[in-house]
């Protein structure tokens, strides 16, 4: 099994929920030693919506993940572990709460 180094939480919206995700992303960062980044207003990577990635350490993988997926209010979590393989960890080793989105797996 490969090492898990990381976990990386995406948040999904549009310009209609912009709002509601910033504040959860922020709500995330307060409650949890992890580190959010910018807030996309256009899909970045192989992300095919706006997003707002969260990142954090393995140890806080039973703590965020129930946390988002009590507090995501209809918002598309995509979350995955960083192993290094950045395909396998995008595809195989996804967790998806809401709607599966179709990623750009080009950029791999």
């Amino acid at each position: 099994m490969q090492a898990i180094k990381g976990y990386h939480a995406h948040v999904y919206f549009d310009a209609g929920t912009i709002d509601q995700a910033r504040a959860l992303c922020e709500q995330a960062a307060q409650l949890f030693p992890l580190k959010m980044g910018r807030v996309h207003e256009r899909p970045v990577g192989p992300h095919p919506d706006w997003s707002c990635q969260l990142a954090f350490s393995p140890e806080l993988i039973a703590d965020v993940l129930p946390w988002l997926a009590l507090n995501r209010q209809g918002l598309v979590v995509f979350l995955h572990p960083d192993t290094g393989n950045d395909l396998l960890d995008h595809t195989e080793h996804a967790i998806w709460m809401g709607a599966i989105r179709p990623l750009n797996l080009s950029v791999f």
